[in-house]
């Protein structure tokens, strides 16, 4: 059992002092993780950090709600759309996505609602192609490496 802290004594300074024992008796000797870095130290703050490092400590990563996770899908594929090589691999990205969509607005289970609408594919497509038009818009080079517009006829 701890000893109570004195009257008239912080806090802080109560604290301090049963530390400062500790380290004198070497309880903080050979902790494991002594004098390695704080694994995720560079990452970003996650606000829920501590709730995904206590379901990983369980191992329930893999529990997540069927509504969670097609939204956690839902937006990855459209982040992913604009790195796709073509407007085909779009619509092959999205449209099985739609089919998920749609059953879960048919049927949804328990739980959050999805939030999400079926994608208009149409829609991301022409995105996609407005997009990548405007890459392709970079002036042509000519035999020698020089740009064409810097070219002076005459």
């Amino acid at each position: 059992m701890t000893e109570r802290k004195p009257a008239g004594l912080s806090f802080e300074s109560w604290i301090d002092g049963q530390i400062h024992e500790a380290e004198a008796r070497g309880e903080f000797d050979d902790l494991p993780g002594s004098g390695k870095p704080l694994p995720d130290a560079y990452k970003p703050l996650d606000e829920n950090w501590w709730i995904k490092q206590k379901l990983a400590s369980e191992g329930l990563t893999a529990m997540v709600h069927p509504t969670l996770a097609l939204r956690k899908e839902i937006e990855d594929a459209l982040d992913a759309v604009a790195g796709l090589p073509s407007a085909r691999s779009v619509r092959q990205l999205l449209e099985p996505i739609n089919e998920k969509i749609v059953a879960n607005l048919r049927v949804p289970p328990p739980g959050p609602p999805l939030g999400y609408r079926p994608i208009d594919v149409d829609d991301a497509v022409a995105a996609w192609r407005r997009a990548h038009e405007r890459h392709d818009e970079r002036p042509s080079v000519v035999p020698g490496g020089r740009r064409r517009w810097w070219r002076r006829r005459g």
